[in-house]
This record gives structure tokens, sequence and C-alpha cells, in this order.
């Protein structure tokens, strides 16, 4: 008895990752978790949470099973009481992340198979989860401070199986072989991810987060809007103790090692220029407190952050010097009305902006110049939320959450407002020689860019018990804001010089009228404004029932609708879909083995959708100006520059040639009959998990499961150049599903026109031939194996094996391969030959590798490691041309563009004699594995009652700077091929070296 009391005595949370297959679901995209289990029928089981003394309870139902759910993330104290006495000694429980801690307990009160649960320290965890049939893996702050894990949502989301960083041009985190713009993010419930494209999400720093979990398949029918991954994460809160502390991270350039310069194979350096003298230093400080304004009601947690980066990009040429000095400041307010009502408020606010000086550099002498402009950028916004919680029985729960996102993305120069663009044709240099003075102030030549996104997020859940039944409803609503604008600096307008041969027989302008003899030079002057607001409102409602058919078999039968308005600047419909158009089915099941909650079986199906981006809108739905005056050029006029205060030449406008040039306008549409499918069907993928895993004892445990997705339908600008009874289409770029019955207006009739867009839509040039598009299909398959060894306060241990395989004709709504990142506007249907080829896509990385362990020597001393490999991604061709077609499919330019696999061998130049080889997907073999290893030490002032830290983490402790991205353009015309195919466009980041000290009390 004296050692079952032992035991009991060190229950405790193992704080290590537990097995990714098994973490549970998040319930109603809450920061809350759930206890359930069973007992004795009758008795009643109080939690109680220790920092702030929240109690909950709950009756034990007839067949012996009790649940208490909708709990704040925390340490609880669990108590039996039988006929109103204590039964047992309290038993400490750890609630995580959206998860349920099962705690069965015997008739005496206490926990009944001991051998089978997780102990360690202070806190009991499920070790196996029999409540959830999802794939996610759940990590708390206090884990990561054991691992050499950088400060970034992203890097912790990279510790789960599965998740990949994309080596694409524009980044991004790749989940299950889905592309970087389908994932979501949430904040405390919040939403917060990029409304505009789908890509990144608002930052909050490392030390605000109290617990993550990232989500990589079979989530439940509370999410949706999501075909890649959920990150959602939870901040930290306050309690009665009032606790502070600060804490100081810095990463100094003198410890980060140096790019490698790159060069081509013909010896030319590669088109990002130099990259060795690149350096960046960075370092922020944050305090924080946390405590009681009213003892037992009213919690607080604040947080304010400094922070300063200094990022240096020296070329052979020039030199771009930034400073980047931020601040970031959050707060948490909880209040406990009563132990059944509860209000939370979370507020935050991620804005930051960033000057770069630009100067000309000497490389040879290292040398910096004089400063030849400056530029700023900025971003975040201010963002907060409010969520009430109700417990109105031990059944019944209601949630309500309302809350603002805030991002933005601008860029500017301080000439703005006093330089305008002045240019020069060729013609003009030509005629009058190489400019000889500054023509012009401005340093960039470049427009003034700007927009502001906002989301205005609303959501009601609830939790409902009903005998063997828990059913969860509820319905949410977002409404995303994007305005964007693009403007020309100074006056708005951009001069031009032109040159014209004073014997020219051509001197007629776009506007119709005609240059005057005699004179040699004019000037284009340009007035151009685009963008404007777009909107999107996005609702959903959704049930599912989570039904313990046995004690040991749970079933979760869900169905989510979802609906979605996009809508144009002139507030006429752009693209909508009714809940009828997007409904997404969730199957899933728990089976516990051995009724002891140490072996499972699950699995699960689904389908889930992607709505439209404000990105899509707003291309088709901005409006814009373009206008054209035509002058006289009447010499140069010496101005001074108002930065700087140097000379520059200003072009003297003469005599106006003709009516201003109106033809490039273009109204804010209010009809995109011709430019919209008329019945536009959204994006779905459809996902089969099946999995299994046990607990060996009370430290280990292993898993294994195996995925399946297919995603069949795409929402993209397609080329239609042909439709049977409508010769309007000659050449235009409609959204449509490719490869599916499409509809569409015909200006021609009057009326609408239907067509099969996988026969119809596209005449090749030369031949004549019409055809269609494939349809788009792409599938992931995936085995996974996994190994845990939770922490005992002295080590613990993860290990993951992932063999995948992506395969398709289409990556997703943006374009790996050719580095575009316009979502849902890529050129996968600009031509019939880009989406011809199904093979590996660009994310397709057939093994994964992941380990990361810790280790506590003693009180003073403690090491953790990390360690990732992957094989390398598919090198695919992309040529120019296909059989019997002379138009192009795809450019030359790295970043623009489709591509073809045919590739000319022979003949190249006339489309009826050229000989063309066709190339699969990955044809030309893969990039090489990528290898990552990190590795830390902490330091712990070994003085009671002071916690002082310091961690020295080493991030690619190898330099490891591995190829992750190549050239992809094979030919630039046909037969004629490009100098630098398959060399490599992207590499690793260099080691760098991050000092974190710590001090909280």
């Amino acid at each position: 008895m004296q050692h079952k009391r032992l035991r009991k005595s060190v229950l405790s949370l193992a704080t290590g990752l537990c097995l990714a297959a098994m973490v549970p679901a998040v319930y109603a995209q809450s920061a809350t978790g759930s206890v359930a289990g069973r007992a004795t029928s009758g008795d009643q089981i109080i939690v109680t949470r220790t920092s702030t003394g929240l109690t909950r309870s709950a009756t034990v139902d007839a067949d012996g099973s009790y649940r208490l759910g909708q709990l704040p993330v925390g340490d609880y104290q669990l108590q039996t009481i039988r006929n109103g006495q204590p039964v047992g000694a309290p038993v400490t429980v750890n609630v995580s992340l959206g998860g349920t801690t099962t705690v069965n307990l015997g008739s005496e009160g206490g926990i009944a198979d001991l051998a089978t649960v997780s102990v360690v320290g202070s806190r009991v965890v499920n070790r196996v989860d029999v409540h959830s049939t999802e794939s996610a893996t759940n990590i708390r702050r206090e884990e990561l401070t054991r691992l050499p894990v950088d400060q970034s949502l992203g890097s912790v989301a990279l510790l789960a199986p599965g998740v990949v960083s994309s080596g694409a041009s524009f980044g991004g985190l790749s989940f299950g072989g889905s592309s970087v713009a389908e994932n979501v993010a949430y904040i405390n419930g919040l939403n917060v991810t990029d409304p505009y494209r789908r890509q990144g999400f608002s930052s909050v720093p490392f030390a605000f987060y109290e617990e993550f979990q990232v989500k990589t398949g079979g989530y439940s029918a509370e999410f949706g809007r999501s075909t890649g991954g959920v990150i959602n994460a939870v901040t930290r809160s306050g309690g009665n103790e009032f606790h502070a502390g600060a804490e100081i991270t810095i990463e100094p350039s003198a410890l980060t090692s140096s790019p490698d310069d790159h060069f081509h194979s013909d010896g030319t350096i590669d088109e990002r220029d130099r990259r060795s003298r690149d350096d960046s230093s960075f370092y922020k400080t944050n305090v924080w407190a946390s405590g009681a304004i009213l003892q037992d009601k009213l919690f607080f947690f604040a947080m304010y952050e400094l922070r300063d980066s200094n990022p240096r990009d020296i070329d052979t040429t020039e030199a771009w010097y930034t400073n980047s000095n931020n601040d970031f400041w959050g707060a948490k307010l909880d209040w406990r009305i009563t132990d059944d009502h509860l209000l939370e408020l979370l507020a935050f606010s991620d804005k930051a902006e960033s000057d770069t000086t630009k100067y000309d550099y000497d490389w040879d002498s290292a040398t910096r110049g004089n400063s030849t402009g400056q530029s700023y950028d900025g971003s975040g916004g201010d963002n907060w939320s409010l969520t009430y919680t109700g417990h109105f029985s031990d059944s019944f729960t209601a949630k309500a959450m309302y809350g603002v996102n805030e991002r933005s993305a601008t860029s500017g120069s301080p000439w703005d407002a006093d330089c305008s663009i002045v240019g020069r044709s060729s013609s003009y240099t030509e005629i009058f020689g190489e400019k000889t003075q500054q023509e012009g102030c401005h340093p960039s030549n470049s427009s003034i860019s700007s927009r502001y996104d906002k989301r205005e997020a609303a959501r009601l859940d609830f939790e409902w018990t009903l005998g063997d039944h828990l059913l969860r409803f509820g319905v949410d609503q977002e409404v995303m804001d994007s305005n964007s604008s693009r403007v020309y600096p100074g006056d708005g307008v951009s001069y031009t010089a032109i040159g014209i041969a004073a014997d020219e027989d051509d001197r007629q302008l776009p506007n119709g009228a005609s240059i005057p003899d005699g004179v040699t030079a004019y000037i284009d002057a340009r007035h151009y404004i685009t963008g404007a607001p777009v909107s999107t409102e996005a609702q959903a409602i959704y049930i599912e029932d989570s039904w313990s058919v046995t004690p040991n078999v749970l079933l979760n039968l869900g169905v989510r609708a979802d609906k979605f308005h996009n809508k144009l600047a002139s507030g006429a419909t752009f693209a909508k879909a009714d809940f009828g158009d997007m409904i997404a089915p969730r199957l899933g099941f728990s089976w516990d083995v051995k009724g002891d909650g140490t072996t499972k079986v699950f699995g699960n199906a689904g389908r889930y959708y992607t709505p439209l981006t404000n990105k899509l809108t707003d291309y088709f739905g901005g409006g814009s100006t373009d206008e054209h005056s035509y002058y006289v050029l009447d010499g140069w006029t010496e101005n001074i520059d108002p930065i700087t205060g140097n000379t520059y030449l200003m072009p003297n406008l003469g005599a106006q040639i003709g009516p201003v040039n109106t033809e490039g306008n273009v109204p804010a549409p209010d009809d995109v009959r011709t430019a919209v499918d008329r019945d536009l069907k959204q994006v779905f993928q459809d996902e089969f998990i099946l999995g299994f895993q046990q607990a060996i004892n009370q430290e280990w445990s292993y898993g294994v499961n195996a995925t399946y997705r297919e995603m069949t339908r795409a929402v993209e600008d397609a080329r239609i150049n042909h439709v049977e009874g409508c010769a309007w289409y000659s050449g235009d770029w409609p959204i449509i599903n490719p490869g599916e019955s499409t509809t569409l207006w015909c200006p021609d009739t009057n009326d609408w026109v239907e067509f099969d867009s996988s026969k119809d839509g596209y005449e090749a040039l030369g031949s004549g031939a019409v055809m269609g598009y494939k349809k788009p299909k792409r599938t992931y398959k995936a085995v996974e194996f996994q190994l845990d060894r939770a922490w005992d306060d002295k080590w613990a241990f993860n290990a993951s094996y992932i063999w995948s395989k992506s395969e398709g004709n289409i990556e997703g709504p943006v374009n790996s391969d050719t580095g575009y990142n316009d979502t849902n506007l890529v050129q996968y249907y600009d031509h019939p030959a880009v989406n011809e080829r199904f093979g590996p896509t660009f994310n397709d990385f057939r093994h994964q590798i992941k380990l990361r362990g810790s280790f506590k020597l003693n009180e003073m001393w403690s090491f953790g490691a990390t360690a990732s490999a992957r094989s390398g991604g598919p090198i695919t061709a992309f040529g120019v041309r296909w059989p019997n077609d002379d138009r192009s499919a795809g450019g030359p330019g790295e970043f623009s563009g489709g591509g073809s696999g045919w590739l000319c061998v022979a003949n190249c130049s006339d489309w009826e004699t050229r000989e063309l080889v066709y190339s699969e997907r990955g044809a030309f073999g893969r990039m090489p594995w990528v290898t990552n290893i990190g590795a830390n030490v902490t330091w712990t002032l070994p003085v009671e009652g002071i916690d002082l830290k310091a961690r020295l983490s080493v991030y690619n402790l190898l330099n490891k700077q591995t190829a992750v991205n190549v050239h992809s353009r094979y030919e630039s015309t046909p037969g004629n091929m490009m100098p630098y195919f398959g060399e490599a466009t992207g590499w690793q980041s260099p080691r760098y070296t991050q000092l974190v000290v710590t001090y909280n009390f």
C-alpha cells in the first residue's frame, strides 16, 4: 500500500510530444480542453484550477462515465466526492489545448489501472487519447525551452510529422503534400491567417504563447477553410499569484555563418548576386507580468517586447542596409464572473516598420559609397478578441467569440511626396546620347503600394451531452476586407522622354494626334491609379455527434456546411456559394482496444473546402485609371533634390499634343458574367486516415498511421479563346473550374453559353485544333511511424519517419515550380500543355525523418537537440511549345508563365516540322537531401527561489547550405535551351546562434 501511495504521489504530465497521430481534436476552435473518464456511478467529480481557483463539477452517469468540457488550458486538482465527502487524495491533472485527458477512477476515488497512466513529476496526462480521431501534435511552452526551436509559429509547426518548409521562392509551410496557400492559423480561437493570399499569419512573440497544437489531418467539423494544416495556439494567462519576468534574445551576426556566393556553371554569379557579406543581427527584449486584479475573479497577463533587427544585403556594386526597430504589446484579461461564466479579452499589436537605405558599393575595396535612395515597408496591425463561456448545466455549454484581425503591407520612400517618376526611352538615348546628370529625383522610380486587410470574426459554439451522445454544433462568420492601392509618387504622373527622328514619317500617337513636324522629343505623361476595396463574407454551420457506442468505441459523425460571398469594389457579386454548395461530411472512430486507454485503433474520413481569396477578387474587381497625355519636350530644368540637396533634371512640358488618351481606364466592374463561371464550384479535398497507437509503459509509446488525400478540382483563370456558339471568346481568362462544365455570358447572343472545358475552350495556333483542359488532380499517400519517450524530469525523446508520395498535374492554388504565388491566379490553365503532365509535385518529398530529445544532467545543466532529414523534391523541365500549336505555353521568365512538358530537339523554327520529345514531371532527377541539426545547452542558476536561465542554441549546426530549389525553365524559345536549367536558385539558411536569457519571479 505504501508503494502504491508513492506512485500516486508522483503522477505527472508527460510534457514531451505525444505521438502526433493521437493528440485530440480542438473543440470549437477554442483555447480549451476536457477531462473525462470512468468512475463510480453517482459520485461527483470536481476539478479546481490551481492558478485561479476555478471550480467545475460533474456527476458520474449511470453507465459510469463523466466529462467536464470547455476547461481553460492548465493544471487542475481532481477530487472525487461521495455523499458529500472527499474520497481518496486529489490528483493533479493537466488539461492540454484541445485535448481530453482521460482519468479513470476506482471505487476508492484513486486512479484505476495505475500502471497504465503516464507518470512523471506531479501531473497526469493521457498518452493515448481514446476520445480523439484526428492527427495532431501538441507542445507546451515548457517543452520548447528544452529544445533548439527557433522563436516562431512556423518553427513549432515543423516539429510535427508531415510538415515541411517549402523550397518555394516565396517560402511557407507544406502540410501533407499541400501547397503553402492552404493552411490556417488561430490564436485563442481567432483566425489570424492572411485573407489576401492565404499565405502567412499574424506574428506574436514566442514568450506570449502557452501551448501549441499543430493539426495535420482529420480535423473535426468545427474546422474548415483549409485543405492543408491548422496551427492553433493559446496565449498565457494570469492567476492569483503575481509573477513577472524578463527575457533577452540575442542573435549576433558575429556568431552567424556567412552565406555562400553561388556561381553558375559558366562562372557567372547567381542572379541574387553576392551573398557572402550579407549579415543580420537581431536583438529583442520582453518584459511581462501576470497576476490578479481581484483575487479569484479578475486576472491579467501583459507583455511588452522591443525588437531590433539590422540586416545587410551587400552585392557587387550596391548595398542595402535595413533598420527594423519595432515593438509589440499584448495583454490577456480573464474575468471569472462565476465558476460557470467566464469572459476573456485578448489584445495585441504586431505593427512593424523597416527602413532600407541603398548605397553604392565597391566589392574589391569593400567600401560603401554614397546613399542613392531609401525606402520603407510596413506590416501588421491591431488585433483583439472577446470570448464568453457559459456552463448552463453539467450537460450544456455555450461559447461566443467576436474578434478583429488586422494586417497590412505597405511600401514607399521619403521621396514619394515630392519626386515623380522620370524615365527615358531607348529612342531618346539614341538621338540625344546617354544622360550626363540624374533625371528625376526619385531613387527607385517605383509606385507607392499599400494594402490593408481586416477580418471581423464571430462564432457561437455549443456542447450538449445527451446520454451516450456529445453533440457539438455552432455557427461562425468572417467578414474579410482588403483595400489595396497603387499610385505613382510625386504628382501621380510618370514622365517618359521619347525621341523621334525628324524625318520619321509615322508620327501618329495612340490618342490619334500627330507629333508636329520638327519636334524630335516629346513626353508621355502617364497618370496611373489602381486598386480598390474588395470584401468576402464567409459563414459556416456545423454539427457533430461524438457517440460512445460502447464504453470502448467512440464514433464521430459530423457535417459542416460553408458559404461565402466575394464582392467587387463596386459592391457587385464576384462569386458566391451557398451552404448546399459546400457540404463537408466528417466521420471518425476510436476503439480503446483493451479498455484501459493504452491501445487505440482510430480512423477518419472527411471532406474539406477552401473559399476564394481576396487577391482573386481584387485582381478582377478593382478599377484603374490609366491615362496618357503627350507634350512637346521643351528642354530640361535643374532642380534641387528635397532629400539629398543634390541637383537633378526635370523635363519642361511644352504644348500638349492632342487630347488625353483614356483608353486604358477600366472602371470597377459591376458585371462579371464573362469573367466568372456562373456555376463556379469550390475546391475541396477528400481525406482518409487509419492509425494505431499504443502506450508500452508509463514513458514509452509508439504509433503508425496511413493517410490518403485527393483533390480533384481547381478554381483558376483559364485561357478561353474558343467557345462553340460564341465567337466573342477569342482570348479571355475567365475564372472557371477547368476540366468541368462551364457557363459564361455570351455578349454576341445576350445569353448564357455552356460548354465542357475538358473538350472545348482552347484553339491551337496554326493547326486550329480545338481542345479543352485536363481536369486537375492531386493525390497524397503517406505512412507515418512514430516513437515517443515522455519527459520524466530527466530525459525525453521523439522520433518519426514518413514515407509519402505527392502526385498531380497541379500543386494547388500556387505554383512553386515557377515561383508564382498569386493564389488562384497561376498559369496552370494559360495553356492546355501546362497541366497535361501527371507526376510528382513540387512538395513531393518521399522520405522525412525527424528526431528530437532533451536531457537534464543536473539542476544546473541540461541539453537538447533536434535533427531532420528529407529527401529532395523533383526536378521538372518546362518548355515553351507542344505538338500542333505555335502558341507559347510558357516563357523564359523564372517567376512567370506556365510551361510545357514537350521539348524541341530538331527543326524547331516551324510548328509543322519541329520534333518534340515528351518529358515527364521529375524526369531530370531530384534535388539533394536536406538535413538540419540543432543543439542547445541551458544553464540554470542552482539557487532555490531564483529562476535565472541562459540557453544557447545553434541552428543548422553543420552549416549545410543545400539547394532547395532549381531553375525549372528548360527553353526560352523552341530548341534554345536556357543556360542554367537545373542549377540552384534557393538554399538553406546558414548556421546561426541564439542566446536567450530569462529571469522570472
